[in-house]
C-alpha cells in the first residue's frame, strides 16, 4: 500500500491522482491533502478520503473547514493552513509518495521540503524545477530518491530512457501541439483575445498553462525542466511541433535509434506510471493504434513565438534568469487574463524581466524566493507602464490557475 500526499488536490492533476487512487484502492491510500482555496472541494475530498491532514491556503477557510468537518463527525482530520500547512502535508510522516501539483512557485517550498524529508516526489509543478531545479535535484540525489515526472512530455522521456543509458543519449525531443495560433500570421497576434488564447486544440487545462501553451512558454518551461530532471544541457533538448499530440516525447540515442512514447491524452496514465514506478500495472487506458494515420512534425518558429527563445536563453544563463522567467510570465499572463495587457506584451515583459535579473548561483530556497519577488515587482512595473500608455484596466492582483 502506497501512502500518498497531494499538493494541489483540488486542481486537475490532484483530481486525476484521486481518480487513479479510487481505481486501485488496494494499492493507494490518501493520507494528506493541500487543497488551496477551494473550500467546497476540500470538504468533499475530506468526506470521501478521510485524510489525516488537510491544508487550506487561508486561515479563515481553514477555520470554516474545521467547523464543517466537526459537524460531519470528522473532527479527527487535522486542518492546517498557509505555506507552513502545505509543508506539513508534504512532510507528513505517514506519506511515502508526494504529488507536487500546485501551480506556480506557491508549491516550491513544500516540494523541496518533501524531497529533503526523503519522500519520493512525483512532479507535476514545472515551475518548481524552473525556479529551483538545481537545488531540488541536488537534494534528491543526496536523499537517493527519484524525482518522477508527471508532465506527459517528461514522463514520456522517462519511459523512453528505460531503453538505454544516459551516456548513450544524443538528445531528447519534446513535442508541442503548437497551440491555437500555430497557423495564425504573426501580424494578427496583436488582436488575439483571451477567449481565443484559452481555446487549446488538444488539452483541457488551467488558465495559466493554457495561455503558456498559446505563447509556447509552457514548452520553454519544459525545456528547462528536462535539463534539470535528466541532467542535460539545453543544446540536447529540442522542441518539435506535432499538432496531433500523439507522440508525447522522443529520445534519440548515439547510434541513431529513436524511441518514442505515445498513449492516450489522459493525465491519469503518467500519474499511474509515476505512482507505480518501477512497476507497470494493468489499466484500461488504451490507445487506438488503428487511428495512427497521419503525423505532422515541424520546427517551432521562435520569431513568431519568442517566449520559447527567451526560455532557452534563460536556461543557458542560469542563476536567477529562470526564476525571473517564471515569475514574470505568471505576472504577465495574469495581466493578460484580466485584460490589462495584450497578447504581444507577454513576451516583452518577460524578456525585460529576465534581462534585468542576475546570473549568480542561488544557494537556497530563500534566495530563490527573493529573486522571484524581485522579478514580480519588476514585471508589475512594466505592466503598469503599459496600462498607463494604453488606457487598459490595471490588474489588482496576480492569481495562478
Amino acid at each position: 500500500m502506497k501512502r500518498i500526499a497531494i499538493l494541489g488536490s483540488t486542481g486537475s492533476i490532484g483530481r486525476s491522482t484521486l481518480s487513479v487512487a479510487e481505481s486501485y484502492p488496494d494499492r493507494f491510500q490518501i493520507v494528506a491533502l493541500a487543497a488551496g482555496g477551494n473550500l467546497e472541494a476540500a470538504f468533499e475530498q475530506a468526506r470521501r478520503w478521510h485524510p489525516r491532514m488537510l491544508s487550506m491556503a487561508a486561515e479563515p477557510d481553514a477555520d470554516v473547514l474545521r467547523k464543517r468537518l466537526k459537524q460531519a463527525g470528522l473532527s479527527e482530520i487535522e486542518v492546517v493552513h498557509s505555506t507552513s500547512g502545505t509543508v506539513r502535508v508534504a512532510t507528513h510522516p505517514d506519506a511515502d509518495f508526494v504529488v507536487s501539483a500546485i501551480v506556480g512557485v506557491a508549491g516550491l517550498e513544500a516540494t523541496y521540503e518533501a524531497v529533503k524529508a526523503g519522500k519520493t516526489v512525483g512532479v507535476a509543478n514545472k515551475e518548481c524545477l524552473v525556479a529551483a531545479g538545481e537545488l531540488i535535484t541536488a537534494e534528491a540525489r543526496r536523499q537517493g530518491k527519484p524525482l518522477l515526472p508527471i508532465d506527459s512530455e517528461h514522463n514520456a522521456v522517462h519511459q523512453c530512457l528505460r531503453g538505454g543509458r544516459m551516456d548513450e543519449v544524443e538528445r531528447i525531443w519534446l513535442t508541442a501541439s503548437g497551440g491555437p495560433f500555430l497557423n495564425m500570421p504573426r501580424s494578427e497576434f496583436s488582436s488575439i483575445t483571451v477567449e481565443q488564447a484559452l481555446n487549446h486544440p488538444t488539452w483541457k487545462m488551467g488558465k495559466r498553462i493554457t495561455i503558456d501553451s498559446a505563447t509556447l512558454m509552457n514548452k520553454g518551461f519544459e525545456v528547462i525542466e528536462a535539463c534539470r530532471l535528466f541532467h542535460l544541457p539545453p543544446a540536447k533538448v529540442e522542441v518539435l511541433v506535432h499538432p496531433q499530440s500523439t507522440i508525447h516525447s522522443m529520445v534519440e540515442f548515439i547510434d541513431g535509434s529513436i524511441l518514442a512514447q505515445f498513449s492516450v491524452t489522459d493525465m491519469r496514465l503518467p500519474i499511474l506510471y509515476a505512482l507505480t514506478y518501477p512497476e507497470r500495472i494493468q489499466s484500461d487506458m488504451r490507445f487506438p493504434v488503428g487511428n495512427l494515420r497521419h503525423l505532422d512534425f515541424c520546427p517551432p518558429d521562435m520569431n513568431k513565438f519568442p517566449c520559447l527563445r527567451i526560455a532557452y536563453e534563460a536556461a543557458e544563463a542560469g542563476g536567477a534568469k529562470t526564476v525571473a522567467l517564471n515569475a514574470a510570465d505568471e505576472a504577465a499572463v495574469a495581466a493578460f487574463l484580466e485584460g490589462s495587457i495584450g497578447f504581444n506584451d507577454i513576451p516583452r515583459i518577460i524578456e525585460d524581466a529576465v534581462s534585468a535579473s542576475n546570473t549568480g548561483k542561488l544557494e537556497s530556497i530563500a534566495k530563490v524566493l527573493e529573486a522571484d519577488a524581485e522579478a514580480r515587482r519588476y514585471a508589475q512595473e512594466r505592466i503598469l507602464e503599459i496600462t498607463k500608455r494604453t488606457g487598459r484596466p490595471q490588474v489588482t492582483c496576480v492569481v495562478s490557475g
